[in-house]
This record gives C-alpha cells, sequence and structure tokens, in this order.
C-alpha cells in the first residue's frame, strides 16, 4: 500500500533511569536521510537507531530528536575534569597577558564550561535499552502516521485516475465523428477543384489523413499507464519513483494527443488531461 513521506510521531517513557522524551519529523526527500539529535548519554546508540530506521523507512528526510532528563532526585556525584581545567586556565593567562591585565576569572563560570563539571554517569545499559525501545515505538508510530497520510494520497489518485479515464471515453466517442468530417472536407476540396480525380490516389491521400489523425494509440496508452498507476499504488512496494515516471508517460500521451487533435471538443479534454495529470504529479511528490 502506498505511504507518504510526510509524519510526525512523539513518544516519552519514564524510568528508574530518568525520562526520555523521542521525536521524529518526516518530510518529503528522494532518498533517505536522517539527522539525529542525542543527548551525550545516548552518542553510542546512534548506529543502531540508523539501522532500525533504514530497516522500516526507504525515503524521506528524517529529524529525529531523543531528550532526556535524569531521575529526580538522583544523588549523584560530580567531578572535575582536571585536564580540562589546565587548559581553560592556561588559556585564560593567555588573553590575560595580552590584554596586559590582571587575570580575573570567576569559579562559577568556570564551572560552566563545558566539560570542566562532569556529573556521574548513569547505569548505561538500562538507559540505551529503553531507548532504543522507545525509538522503535516512536518510529512504528511514524510509520502508521505516513501510512495513514498515504491513504488519504491513494484515494486522491483515484480520483484522477477515474477522471483521466472519464476523459479518454469521451474523446473515445468523438474518433468516428472526427474521422468522418476530415473526410468530408476532403470530399469537399475535391469537387471545388472540378477536376478529374484518381480515385487511388485519394484513397491514399485519405488514409494518410486518418493516420495523421489516428489517437487510438496515445488513447490506449492513457488507458494502459492509468491501469499501471493504480497497479503500482496498490503493490507492496514503494510507489514514488514508478510513479513520477508514469506522470512522465502520461503527460507525454495527453501532449500527443493535443498536437494530433484537429476537434476543439478534444483539444480541450486534452488540457484537461494535463491538468489532473499535473495535480497527480504534485501529489506523488509526497509518495515515498
Amino acid at each position: 500500500m502506498i505511504a507518504s513521506m510526510t509524519g510526525f510521531a512523539r513518544r516519552e517513557a519514564s524510568g528508574d533511569w530518568g525520562t526520555l522524551v523521542c521525536e521524529l519529523r518526516s518530510v518529503n526527500h528522494r532518498f533517505l536521510e536522517a539527522a539525529f539529535r542525542l543527548p551525550d548519554e545516548l552518542r553510542s546508540a546512534e548506529g543502531e537507531l540508523r539501522a532500525r530506521l533504514g530497516q522500516k523507512l526507504r525515503r524521506g528526510k528524517i529529524d529525529c530528536t531523543m531528550s532526556y532528563r535524569r531521575p529526580a532526585g538522583a544523588g549523584g556525584s560530580f567531578e572535575v575534569d582536571a585536564r580540562t581545567l589546565e587548559r581553560l586556565l592556561q588559556a585564560t593567562q593567555t588573553v590575560t597577558r595580552s590584554l596586559h591585565g590582571s587575570p580575573s576569572v570567576d569559579v562559577l563560570d568556570v564551572l560552566r564550561w563545558p566539560g570542566v563539571l562532569r556529573e556521574e554517569a548513569v547505569e548505561g545499559e538500562p538507559l540505551l535499552a529503553a531507548a532504543g525501545a522507545l525509538f522503535a515505538a516512536t518510529l512504528g508510530d511514524l510509520a502508521a502516521a505516513r501510512a495513514r497520510e498515504g491513504q488519504r494520497l491513494r484515494e486522491l489518485l483515484e480520483q484522477r485516475c477515474g477522471a483521466l479515464e472519464a476523459l479518454v471515453a469521451a474523446v473515445r466517442t468523438r474518433v468516428p465523428e472526427v474521422q468522418a468530417r476530415a473526410r468530408a472536407r476532403l470530399a469537399e476540396r475535391i469537387a471545388e477543384l472540378a477536376a478529374q480525380v484518381d480515385h487511388e490516389r485519394l484513397e491514399q491521400e485519405l488514409a494518410l489523413l486518418l493516420q495523421r489523425l489516428d489517437i487510438d494509440e496515445e488513447l490506449e496508452r492513457l488507458t494502459g499507464h492509468v491501469a499501471e498507476v493504480r497497479r503500482v499504488v496498490d503493490g507492496d512496494e514503494p510507489a514514488g519513483r514508478r510513479l513520477d515516471f508514469l506522470m512522465q508517460e502520461l503527460n507525454r500521451e495527453a501532449n500527443t494527443l493535443s498536437s494530433k487533435s484537429q476537434d476543439l471538443e478534444t483539444t480541450r479534454s486534452a488540457v484537461d488531461m494535463k491538468v489532473l495529470i499535473e495535480q497527480m504529479r504534485e501529489q506523488v511528490q509526497n509518495a515515498e
């Protein structure tokens, strides 16, 4: 079943290890591209999370944000990173000498510097396991949201396919009348010449004229492409790229139909077809 590339999902989980919040946003993209924003405690899990994402989704630009709060009242201790502190103080002294001033360093400012103060780490395995489970559940919600949007997309495409088929049927019913008018116009011109006509040559010219005006092949291909759109939409494989190709083929046949037309109603129908195809093309840009 066709799926959309647009969706959003959010989940939250809490335990002895603290609180995790996972948000996934998905928008259109030609390929699968993922951006992860993870807290330091979960950096090591990014590779596994990317692998899970690739198993579930095929296309789309995915933004994954996961935030973490330590458990309330956790009595973790703090440690000062001596090497980071030493480098920071050396840099401070260098700047002070350059400014020819006396060093003035606030202790709290030093402690706020990234990497100087480290909090005792939460036990890793339970937190990583919880993050993996939360990500899997959120990813499932995102896939379900994309599937729901895909169902709406499928309904819109089906409406356009039905409208295209109606236009093709209308044009097909006009073919005999258009051909009869072409024969009549040719006969009128011959009568105006008031000359002897080689009937065999006349039949050849008439056959060439009708061949130039013949649109049966275009109508058949339009019908076949519409049927293929339905088959792809109802299939189990990702449909976006194939649908995009089918839109190009549909547009090509509608253009040919318009260029061959010698009938105002047929020309109008061809224009209406191109409008429908353009609407479908815009819609399938969002298909996975």
